[in-house]
C-alpha cells in the first residue's frame, strides 16, 4: 500500500513537469522520456494495488474464519445455563451477520484505513511543495468534514445497536417456523407465521432505514466539500498565475494542485466511509465479545479426576434451581443411592422434575446445594469429558445428525468397527430395520433424522449410547416413541445391560415398564421424592395413598 500511494502521488508531479516542459518548448525525446516514466510508475501502482487488495481480502477472510472458529469453540464449552442466557437465534446471528460486519470493517480498515491516511499525508506534502498558499484551503475543509462525521456517527450508532437485537427476533421467527413446519401446516397457521415474520422483518427495515438515512448524508457533505475546494483552488490559482505572470505557479503546477486536492478530499471521503463501517461493526463487535467473554458455569477443577471407578450413583440432599433468582427450588432434598450395576426406575407426573434429576448425573447442570456422586466421587471433581464418556444418555427427544447411520452410531465410539456397531444394533433391535434400508448402514440420515421414524431414531440413539460402553446409562422416556412390541424389545435390552453390570437410571411415565425395569422405584412429585421402594411396595401396597392418587390421575387421563 505504501508503494501504491507513493506511485499515485508521484504521477501528478511528473505530469506537472511534463506540462511545464511542453510550455517551454521541449523536444519529442523529452516527452517520450516523461511518458516512459509515467507508464512505469502507473504499472507499478497497478501491481502494488493488486497485491494489497489480494492480501487484504485474504487477511479479512482469514480473520472472519478465525473469529467464527473461536465463537463456535466457545459455544461448545457453554453449559446449558450459558446457552439459556443467549437464545439459539441470537447465537446464529452473531456467528453469521455480526461476523460478516466485522469482516467487512476489517477489510476496509486494512485496505483503506491504511491507504487513505498515507495518501492524505503524501498529497498534503506534495500540494504544499507545489503551492503553499493554496494548501491552506484544506485547513478550512477538514473541520467541516470532521464535525459532520461526528454527528452522523453519534446519531446512527444507537440505531445499529437496536437493529441487531431485532435481527435475533427475525432469526428466531425463521427457526421456530422451520422446526415446527409440521405443526404450522397441521393447524393451517401459515398466514399467521407469515405475518409474524413480516412484522419482524419490517422492524429491522425501519431501523436500518433510519440509520442509512443519517449515514447517507455523508456523501453529499463530502461532495460539497470536494467541489467547493476545487472551485476555490481554481479561482485562487488562476489569480496567482495572472498576478505573478506564471512565475509563482504554472499551468502544470495548477493541474497537479487540482489532482492533489482531489486525492486529499477523496482520502477524507474514504476515511469517513471507514468510520461509517466501524459504526456498524462496533455494535456487532460488542455482541461477539459478549459471547467470547462469557465464562462457562461448568468447568474442570484444577486437578480433575480422569477415571470413573464404577457406576454407583449417589444424591446427597440435593437442592437445585435453574436460576439463582428463582424463588422455588426445582429439586428439593433429593437423597437416594444406587449401587453399581443396579437399575432404578423414576416415575412421576409432568413437571415433577424427573428429567432435571437425570441431567445432574452427567453434569449438564451443577447442583445448587448438596452433591451428586458417581463412582463415589462428586461429579464436579471429574474431568467433564471423562465423566460424560462414562455416563451415557438416551434422551426423550433424540437428535440424529446429517450423515450416514454408521457416522451417527460412531458418536458413541469413533473407533468402533463395523462388526461392533452391527453387534450393538442387534442387541438394541435396530439391525433388522437398518438391513431393510437401501444402503443399510451407509444410508444417509437427513438433517434432524426426518427420513426415519421416531422409533427407528430412538433405537439408533440407544445403540449410539451403548457404543460408549459406559458405567452408567440414563434413559429419559426411552419408549415414548415406540409401539408395544418395540417397548418389549427395549425392556429386554435394558435388562441385558443390567446383567452386564451397567448402572441403569430409567425415567418413564409407563407404570408397567417401570414395574418391569426397576429393582427400585422412585416416585417423584413436585421436585421431591414422594415415595421410594420396590415395585411391589410402590404399585401394590394398598396403604400407599400418594401413589394411588397419582395412579388414579394417570388412569383418568387415559
Amino acid at each position: 500500500m505504501v508503494g501504491e500511494v507513493v506511485c499515485e502521488c508521484t504521477i501528478p508531479l511528473l505530469t506537472a513537469d511534463l506540462i511545464n516542459a511542453i510550455q517551454n518548448g521541449c523536444t519529442m525525446q523529452t516527452i517520450l522520456s516523461f511518458g516512459l516514466k509515467l507508464f512505469v510508475i502507473a504499472m507499478l501502482s497497478l501491481g502494488f494495488g493488486s497485491l494489497s487488495g489480494w492480501f487484504a481480502a485474504e487477511a479479512a477472510a482469514g480473520f472472519a474464519k478465525n473469529l467464527r472458529h473461536d465463537l463456535y469453540y466457545q459455544v461448545q464449552g457453554f453449559s446449558f445455563a450459558n446457552i439459556d442466557r443467549f437464545s439459539t437465534s441470537s447465537l446464529v446471528t452473531r456467528l453469521t451477520t455480526d461476523v460478516t460486519n466485522i469482516q467487512n470493517a476489517f477489510m476496509m480498515c486494512i485496505r483503506i484505513a491504511v491507504r487513505a491516511p498515507m495518501m492524505l499525508v503524501f498529497a498534503v506534502i506534495m500540494s504544499i511543495r507545489v503551492g503553499k498558499q493554496l494548501a491552506f484551503i484544506f485547513a478550512g475543509t477538514v473541520p467541516i468534514l470532521g464535525l459532520a462525521l461526528f454527528f452522523m456517527i453519534r446519531s446512527a450508532l444507537p440505531l445499529f445497536k437496536a437493529v441487531f437485537k431485532k435481527y435475533d427476533a427475525l432469526n428466531n421467527s425463521v427457526q421456530e417456523n422451520v422446526q415446527a413446519m409440521r405443526v404450522v401446516k397441521s393447524f393451517v397457521r401459515e398466514d399467521y407465521e407469515t405475518q409474524k415474520f413480516s412484522a419482524a422483518s419490517d422492524s429491522v427495515r425501519a431501523d436500518f432505514l433510519k440509520a442509512e438515512k443519517i449515514l447517507a448524508l455523508n456523501s453529499p457533505v463530502m461532495q460539497f466539500c470536494v467541489y467547493t475546494s476545487m472551485i476555490l483552488i481554481s479561482f485562487f490559482a488562476a489569480k496567482l498565475i495572472v498576478t505573478s505572470g506564471g512565475t509563482y505557479l504554472g499551468v502544470g503546477s495548477l493541474t497537479s494542485m487540482i489532482t492533489y486536492s482531489m486525492q486529499i478530499l477523496m482520502s477524507l471521503m474514504m476515511l469517513s466511509t471507514i468510520f461509517v463501517m466501524l459504526t456498524m461493526a462496533q455494535a456487532s463487535g460488542k455482541r461477539i465479545c459478549e459471547v467470547l467473554g462469557e465464562t462457562s458455569s461448568l468447568h474442570n477443577p484444577e486437578n480433575p479426576v480422569y477415571e470413573v471407578p464404577n457406576g454407583a450413583v449417589d444424591f446427597d440432599h440435593v437442592e437445585f434451581k435453574y436460576s439463582a433468582s428463582a424463588k422455588r427450588s426445582t429439586l428439593s432434598d433429593i437423597d437416594f443411592h444406587v449401587k453399581s450395576g443396579q437399575t432404578v426406575g423414576i416415575i412421576g407426573g409432568t413437571g415433577s422434575a424427573k428429567t432435571t434429576l437425570v441431567q445432574l448425573i452427567c453434569r449438564l447442570y451443577d447442583v445448587t446445594d448438596g452433591s451428586v456422586k458417581v463412582g463415589g466421587r462428586d461429579v464436579r471433581a471429574y474431568d467433564l469429558e471423562t465423566l460424560r464418556n462414562q455416563v451415557a444418555v438416551v434422551l426423550q427427544k433424540n437428535v440424529l445428525f446429517s450423515g450416514t447411520i454408521k457416522e451417527n452410531l460412531r458418536w458413541g465410539d469413533p473407533n468402533a468397527t463395523d462388526a461392533e456397531l452391527q453387534r450393538a444394533c442387534e442387541l438394541a433391535c435396530a439391525d433388522e430395520f437398518i438391513q431393510q434400508m437401501p444402503d443399510k448402514y451407509d444410508t444417509y440420515i437427513e438433517q434432524g433424522g426426518t427420513n426415519v421414524s421416531g422409533g427407528q431414531k430412538q433405537r439408533i440413539a440407544i445403540v449410539r449410547a451403548m457404543a460408549m460402553e459406559p458405567d452408567v446409562m440414563l434413559f429419559d422416556e426411552p419408549t415414548s416413541a415406540l409401539d408395544p412390541e418395540m417397548v418389549g424389545e427395549v425392556l429386554s435390552v435394558i435388562q441385558d445391560l443390567a446383567k452386564e453390570g451397567v448402572t441403569m437410571v430409567v425415567v418413564t411415565h409407563e407404570m408397567g415398564f417401570a414395574k418391569k425395569v426397576g429393582t427400585r422405584i422412585l416416585f417423584m412429585d413436585g421436585g421431591v421424592i414422594a415415595e421410594e421402594g420396590t415395585p411391589q411396595q410402590i404399585f401394590e401396597d394398598p396403604q400407599n395413598e400418594r401413589t394411588k392418587d397419582f395412579l388414579s390421575k394417570v388412569i383418568h387421563v387415559i
